[in-house]
């Protein structure tokens, strides 16, 4: 079915989700299977938010079927979902939805990108030779068998097309055979030779699988040839109902009400083009489109095809069938966890941006300091020195850490998308993206930490030198928890990195160097910010794994008593607090290490948890006309087997 609102261009507005309602129990595929039919009745979407313009209404008294609501925070609408007469929810692997952005890992193949998904959503019941198969099947199904083994590819680096990406984001969405599919604006971005070829393979789905599929799609200006695939079409202007009925009988509709499309004009545009009034300020055809809109409105709704609709809707939504009450299941939770894991993994290990140009910097900057601080001895002049550079690693390395911000961006969308669609849970991703880094960061950190400790000639023995190293370690796993939480709160990664910055910034103000601890104002900067802050652990762990059993040269005393104790300096000079050992430091770090991936995991399921309750409260201040929406699955549909 299209819906066509000229407000918004050529498009078929439907979705997979609801936001303000609140839809129960769970569903199957019975045996049978003929398609889920969907229907409304009278629907009224109001926007809440009040700006200048005050209410807007977003649609006005739609009746028909095949679309269910997707609505924002700041809308309203009324009513109850029902499929086969039942309240319940269109369940994971009943339905499924393609958003218009392709959000694909783009280290991966095209083979990889199927395969893995394949891993994380179809049941632990099948075998992996069995997920392996379905997934190269669905490859064919989408023609991509040409390009199974090609990198996805993204920003400066080249890979697939993008009408062939679309593609592979729909592979991802039909692993469990859904009857229901959602695809929002699958051609955009695309030229009309690619738009064609995946409608046409889209139509294509219909009847596959021995399913035949309610297709339900979006899309912007499309050709003749696409046109010419949809069965219905839902044609909108300013959220009224234009026309409700077959896509092929459109241009006879218009021209019977005075608006004959021109000869060799693509039905499309000139269907856009009566009723769009976008543009009429600008021209002297105000009066005409909004004189052809009214017409238009007034002619269907006095239509036998209007009647028709009705009488369909009223027949469907009397029927009372058997209540599908399971899912089709997910993978395992350890299963979903392995297999992000080994995804993970693989784009961490391809991702230039994501550990490898880190490590390049830390190397650089490790002979830096190495040269820089070059075997600096026992002398008390050391004593600074030995500060110093323990600071620059302890603030100013572990903050470069927020320069692989971009790509965990990219990982995030990704993890929103499959998430929304019900892939697997927060818990997997947490554990399957922590997993996955330990490799790489304890990578970059032994390898700097071996070129700067023997070039300074940092405190000797094996025990001080990996105690050095895993205090590195945990600082670097800090930072990255604490961008998964800024990621999970702030809407880019361009705000992400300045907000980033800014908390390390504050952080290492209060960590023990700049301004010493007992100099820190007692109000806020020192209770708490200052045992708040992992900085002052980092400090602490490193200053005691240097200092402590060394002895510097005292210029001020001569004789027997002419050396200062590591220990000295810690307490006098820089204001270690020594109740504790250098193990208790990296035990807090440890812990604060799980302390922040927790409370990302907790913001996350925070938010999911809330949205729903913020449009009730939103939705409860608005008014709207009450609606019905129903969803069937009768034995047989007009629907089935159509680009509706």
């Amino acid at each position: 079915m299209a819906f066509l609102d000229p407000s918004e261009g050529f498009e078929i507005k439907t979705s997979s989700e609801s936001s303000v309602l609140d839809i129960e129990a769970s569903t199957t595929k019975p045996e049978g299977d003929h398609g889920i039919c969907l229907t409304w009745k009278d629907i009224w979407v109001n926007t809440i938010a009040k700006g200048k313009n005050g209410r807007r209404s977003i649609l006005q008294g739609l009746t028909g079927y095949a679309k269910p609501g997707r609505l924002a925070t700041n809308t309203r609408q009324t009513g109850e979902i029902l499929i086969n007469g039942h309240k319940q929810e269109l369940s994971y692997g009943t339905s499924a939805y393609v958003t218009q952005d392709d959000t694909l890992l783009t280290t991966l193949t095209v083979k990889e990108a199927v395969y893995y998904s394949a891993q994380l959503q179809l049941p632990d019941t099948m075998s992996k030779q069995d997920k392996k198969q379905r997934a190269d099947s669905t490859i064919k199904e989408m023609g991509l068998q040409d390009a199974t083994n090609t990198r996805i590819g993204g920003w400066g680096v080249k890979g697939i097309s993008g009408g062939q990406k679309r593609r592979v984001s729909i592979c991802i969405e039909i692993l469990t055979h859904p009857s229901l599919l959602f695809l929002d604006e699958p051609t955009s971005g695309l030229d009309s030779a690619a738009s064609y070829y995946v409608m046409k393979r889209i139509a294509s789905l219909g009847k596959k699988d021995g399913i035949q599929r309610t297709i339900i799609t979006s899309i912007h200006q499309p050709s003749s040839e696409v046109f010419q695939l949809f069965d219905n079409l839902c044609l909108l202007s300013s959220g009224k109902t234009v026309y409700f009925g077959p896509a092929s009988a459109a241009s006879e509709f218009f021209s019977l009400n005075g608006f004959p499309c021109p000869p060799l004009q693509n039905p499309s545009d000139h269907l856009l083009k009566t009723i769009n009034k976008d543009f009429d300020q600008d021209t002297e055809t105000e009066s005409s489109t909004e004189e052809a809109i009214s017409i238009l409105v007034s002619s269907y709704k006095s239509s036998e095809i209007n009647k028709d609709v009705g009488n369909e809707v009223a027949l469907l939504s009397k029927k009372q069938m058997k209540s599908m009450d399971k899912n089709k299941g997910h993978a395992g939770f350890f299963n979903q966890c392995l297999a992000l894991i080994k995804r993970s993994s693989l784009n961490m290990f391809r991702d230039l941006g994501y550990y490898w140009l880190r490590l390049g910097i830390y190397i650089a900057l490790a002979l830096s300091l190495g040269t820089v601080f070059y075997d600096f001895g026992t002398s008390y002049a050391s004593i600074k020195d030995r500060g110093s550079l323990l600071s620059y690693i302890s603030g100013f390395l572990t903050f470069m850490s927020i320069g692989g911000f971009p790509s965990f961006v990219e990982d995030m969308k990704v993890f929103q998308r499959e998430r929304q669609n019900g892939h697997y849970g927060v818990v997997a991703y947490v554990i399957g993206n922590t997993f996955s880094s330990v490799p790489f960061i304890f990578v970059i950190s032994i390898i700097p930490t071996a070129i700067t400790y023997y070039l300074c000639g940092l405190h000797k023995g094996y025990e001080h030198f990996f105690f050095f190293a895993c205090v590195l370690f945990s600082s670097l796993m800090l930072v990255e928890s604490l961008m998964m939480i800024v990621s999970s709160i702030v809407p880019n990664f361009l705000m992400g990195i300045v907000t980033g910055a800014g908390i390390q910034g504050v952080m290492m103000l209060v960590g023990g160097f700049f301004k010493l601890p007992h100099d820190i104002p007692n109000i806020f900067w020192k209770y708490p910010f200052h045992y708040v802050a992992f900085h002052t652990y980092v400090t602490e762990g490193l200053f005691k794994n240097e200092y402590e059993g060394l002895r510097f040269d005292n210029p001020n005393v001569q004789g027997v008593n002419r050396y200062i104790t590591g220990e000295v300096v810690l307490t006098d000079i820089w204001q270690i607090d020594m109740n504790y050992s250098k193990y208790v430091d990296l035990a807090i770090l440890l812990g604060m290490i799980v302390l922040y991936r927790v409370l990302f995991l907790f913001i996350i399921k925070g938010r999911e948890k809330m949205k729903p309750v913020v449009g009730s409260m939103l939705s409860s201040m608005g008014e709207s006309s009450k609606t019905v929406i129903h969803v069937e699955k009768p034995d047989a549909t007009p629907l089935n087997g159509h680009v509706v």
